[in-house]
């Protein structure tokens, strides 16, 4: 795919900061692809950020236009946008969905929010501190359709696996999105929409049974599904459609020796990981070689905009190998 792409933008941000390698990687990818990229990332490192915002702390939105040389991005085939923000990943999707983007660039309505690519795997219960998946589910709380996308290793050697994979993915799931959000800030909220739960309420034939892909597309294009996309070094070029897995954190705690009246400090980094055997999950998947998208729910269970179980179920029963069965016709 390539220039036709004229139309609609795509908003890119990620946790390990605008300058980070992988991050100038989908930058440069996406543009000789085609795309138009608006960019809104921290300004420095924000790893393990979650969901973590800056409550009433001015912060500073700076162009990067320098970036664009550097980096050698084609303005003639495909325009970038490029700003910093001197905050967290979550605080760059508020400030620009919110009021920030329409600021500096009137007229730019971003139709895709991608989230990387990180150094680093965000599986399992990394879904609760990743900066990158934050940022993601932070765009879909605004209505935005949102992608995650992070490589498996610490080691940059192989990233490009990683950046082919986030740039396929890309290209798929715009193929069922318009080309400005629907849902930007929520104008309205549907609550008879037949991809949400029902709960408490467990109804026996669920709404969007006689359509499950479409009730998955618009859960997607209105910001209450995202996709996560882990790709591991040496990727064989296979995906699967995921859940998420068991991941265990062992000895994350280190200290110093505790002397008399002193303090002790204390270090998180964990000495090894172990991992549960999960049918279909993201980290067994990614142990074959393969890379894994989870269909994810932004919003969390018993909201009144959470996903359908049942749903989720099909999403995931539905696909044995493969990108999301709901991405096609």
């Amino acid at each position: 795919m390539s220039a036709t792409n004229q139309q609609g933008w795509i908003l890119l941000t990620n946790d390990d900061g605008i300058e980070a390698p992988g991050f100038r990687l989908l930058v440069q990818a996406l543009n000789k692809a085609g795309h138009r990229v608006v960019v809104f990332a921290p300004h420095e490192n924000n790893s393990a950020a979650g969901m973590r915002i800056n409550l009433g702390t001015p912060m500073e939105l700076r162009p990067r236009d320098d970036l664009v040389t550097t980096w050698g991005l084609d303005t003639e085939k495909a325009e970038a946008k490029l700003f910093e923000l001197q905050g967290t990943p979550c605080d760059t999707m508020i400030v620009a969905l919110d009021g920030g983007l329409e600021h500096a660039l009137p007229g730019i309505h971003p139709r895709l929010v991608v989230s990387g690519v990180n150094l680093g795997p965000n599986m399992s219960q990394d879904s609760y501190h990743s900066g990158t998946m934050g940022a993601a589910r932070e765009a879909g709380l605004y209505g935005m359709p949102a992608i995650a996308s992070s490589f498996t290793s610490f080691e940059l050697e192989g990233m490009e696996d990683a950046i082919k994979a986030t740039v396929e993915l890309i290209e798929v799931a715009l193929g069922v999105l318009p080309n400005e959000p629907k849902n930007l800030r929520r104008p309205e909220v549907d609550l008879s929409a037949t991809h949400l739960s029902r709960w408490p309420e467990v109804p026996e034939h669920p709404a969007w049974e006689s359509d499950p892909k479409s009730a998955l597309r618009t859960a997607f294009q209105q910001g209450e599904l995202m996709l996560n996309l882990n790709v591991p070094p040496g990727w064989n070029g296979e995906v699967s459609t995921t859940r998420l897995g068991m991941r265990w954190y062992r000895d994350a705690v280190s200290f110093n020796s505790i002397e008399s009246d002193e303090t002790a400090t204390f270090t998180i980094g964990a000495a090894s990981i172990d991992h549960s055997q999960v049918a279909q999950s993201d980290c067994d998947v990614v142990a074959k070689g393969k890379a894994s998208v989870s269909c994810l729910p932004v919003w969390p269970q018993t909201h009144p905009l959470a996903l359908d179980e049942k749903l989720l179920t099909w999403a995931l029963k539905s696909c044995e190998g493969g990108y999301p069965a709901w991405l096609y016709d």
